[in-house]
């Protein structure tokens, strides 16, 4: 692994975790490359803060599940790949109901070169420490469609309260929110903020 990084899971003890791109759950419908291990990788700096924002949320009965963090530059290369294929299907009506494929990058769900790739951005969301139930947020992750937009008036009240009290959360331990996902965040002071990373994700 690049020095600097780390396996969020040995630094936050008790964080869930379930990186949907090392699965065949996610858009593209199998395990993207780079992702070689169902880990979660990020900058030491990216695992500190998440360290606050956990316990933050464990003062409000919350837990963090993660599902993203570092993602290698030849994992981003893959999803641009994948836009050129023709429209398969199989998860389109998960994950992008409403748009075609070719439209991810000018809609903002994805990017050419990836706040991911440089290690302090992250893709997360809170359950219930008493029942360990994921808290509703009226949309997945990476459903790309207007209504995972933070302000949308397609969900309901509760919903979006539950989210903007993960957006207060994160904002207040040094994150910054992405109003076309709701569960995406970048460290503000992130400390390689213009390299782009490309190591695998590997099991040690």
């Amino acid at each position: 692994m690049e020095n600097g990084f780390v396996f969020i899971d040995e630094i936050l003890h008790g964080i869930r975790w379930d990186a949907k791109y090392a699965t065949w759950d996610n858009f593209t419908g199998k395990p993207v490359d780079g992702y070689e291990a169902n880990r979660i990788v990020g900058t030491q700096a990216l695992a500190l803060a998440l360290m606050n924002v956990q316990k933050q949320a464990a003062g409000h009965g919350y837990g963090l599940l993660l599902w993203d963090a570092y993602r290698p530059q030849r994992a981003v290369d893959c999803f641009l790949r994948w836009f050129e294929q023709l429209e398969g299907g199989s998860t389109k009506e998960k994950y992008y109901p409403n748009i075609n494929r070719s439209e991810m990058i000018v809609k903002g769900y994805v990017a050419p070169m990836s706040s991911h790739s440089r290690g302090s951005a992250v893709d997360l969301t809170l359950y219930d420490l008493s029942s360990g139930e994921l808290i509703s947020m009226g949309g997945y992750f990476d459903l790309m469609d207007e209504c995972s937009h933070h302000e949308t008036e397609s969900i309901s009240n509760i919903e979006l309260q539950n989210r903007r009290t993960l957006r207060s959360i994160m904002e207040s331990n040094g994150f910054e929110s992405y109003n076309f996902e709701w569960w995406h965040y970048v460290l503000k002071n992130e400390p390689y903020p213009c390299s782009y990373f490309d190591f695998p994700i590997i099991a040690v």
